[in-house]
């Protein structure tokens, strides 16, 4: 029994995929979706604040840039969007006064501290 070449080719190319995709996250390489998942708008948002934070210069544009891909390796985007929002809440957020539900969920709580660690990182990184 014998392969014809186009067939060999395409087994090894299957068993080459299946071996490379277990090894790089073995490696801790993060999917693509997960680091792209960010939308621009929300990291052009996060990178305008923090120039303005650090006094709209190119320099900064760089480190921001630098933070907010840090960050985005960090933590998947609907943890990151539900830390922004919860942040927002606690600061006033238009309630009236009436944020104490998003101070005290645990859950809530989790993915602000992990957005406060990820750009402590992104911080150490970049800045």
């Amino acid at each position: 029994m014998s392969l014809d070449p186009r067939s060999l080719r395409k087994s090894i190319a299957v068993l080459l995929v299946g071996l490379a995709t277990p090894a790089a996250s073995a490696l801790g390489a993060p999917p693509a979706a997960r680091t792209n998942d960010y939308p621009t708008a929300d990291r052009a948002d996060y990178v305008l604040g923090c120039m303005a934070a650090n006094g709209n210069t190119r320099i900064a544009l760089m480190k921001c840039s630098c933070a907010i891909d840090a960050i985005a390796r960090a933590m998947p985007y609907s943890d990151y969007e539900k830390a922004e929002t919860a942040l927002g809440m606690q600061a006033g957020g238009g309630l009236g006064g009436r944020v104490g539900v998003f101070q005290d969920p645990p859950e809530l709580k989790q993915v602000i501290d992990k957005l406060h660690r990820a750009q402590a990182e992104a911080d150490l990184k970049c800045f």
